[in-house]
């Protein structure tokens, strides 16, 4: 129990899950409407979502108020910040049907996907928790060993996928979209004259030589860098081990920034074959 522990890490925390929720918005049409989304969470994972990541600031609230404000850590407190994990746990799940979901979109639609946002939360987590562990001298070997393990697993999940990914056959043609059998169709000219929402989301065009020289940058900071800066914490004394593990997260985070990039970019919807694509 420790205030300003307490206070930088729920502030990070709290903030970093508000401005994720915010910048989804962005992806709505109308973001004013965006309330609307949490009556279809019978059917919709978005909708599901939003129940879940909105339920659980009820008890990270209370885990934040009893631990910042009144310098607990157990009883009502830790039972709270159990609920907060447990709930947080429930949303990454949610956030990941999102996409797996979605079966016009093969590189989502896979055993990859879920598992993938499970990996990289718990991996972006440790890092970024013994990051400010550190900071307050509060760090520790096993601490380290997790976040390394994590981020080493978050690497070697990666490469499955994009091994997959790269020998995907998609069994959807255009003849076979549009129902015409015999000879090869193609499009001649597109149904509008403005690109739609799909095509805006989902079929982004990447040249392959840009695709390999972002898979290697993703590689380099996501992983690569912070799994060595984590090692370098482990054989350092503090302040130095504290720098270390702040960098490590720094670099984690711009890395992840060009992975969920190239997540959305190399993937296509099947609505594109409409599109001469």
């Amino acid at each position: 129990a420790d205030f300003w522990l307490g206070f930088v890490g729920m502030t990070l925390a709290l903030g970093l899950i508000v401005a994720g929720l915010l910048s989804s918005t962005g992806h709505l049409g109308r973001p004013e409407r965006a309330w609307r989304a949490f009556s279809q969470w019978r059917s919709s994972w978005l909708s599901r979502e939003g129940v879940a990541s909105v339920a659980t600031f009820i008890p990270a609230v209370l885990f934040g108020i009893g631990w910042v404000f009144l310098g607990k850590s157990g009883g009502w407190v830790a039972a709270a910040g159990l609920l907060a994990a447990a709930g947080a746990v429930v949303t990454v799940c949610t956030t990941g049907m999102i996409y797996a979901s979605l079966k016009p979109v093969a590189q989502w639609h896979s055993r990859y996907t879920l598992p993938a946002y499970l990996i990289f939360a718990a991996m972006t987590g440790s890092v970024l928790a013994n990051a400010l562990l550190q900071g307050f001298e509060l760090g520790s070997a096993e601490m380290l060993a997790w976040a390394l393990l994590a981020t080493l697993a978050g690497w070697v999940w990666k490469l499955a996928t994009w091994r997959y990914n790269d020998r995907l056959e998609i069994p959807t043609n255009a003849n076979t979209a549009t129902g015409l059998a015999g000879g090869t169709v193609r499009s001649i000219e597109w149904p509008h004259t403005e690109e739609n929402y799909l095509l805006k989301e989902m079929g982004f065009r990447i040249a392959r030589k840009h695709s390999a020289k972002l898979r290697r940058i993703t590689q380099t900071l996501a992983f690569i860098a912070p799994a060595v800066l984590l090692v370098i914490a482990f054989a350092l004394p503090w302040p130095f081990a504290a720098i270390a593990s702040v960098l490590a997260a720094v670099c984690q985070l711009a890395g992840m920034l060009v992975e969920r990039w190239l997540f959305f970019a190399e993937a296509k919807h099947t609505v594109t074959l409409y599109y001469g694509r």
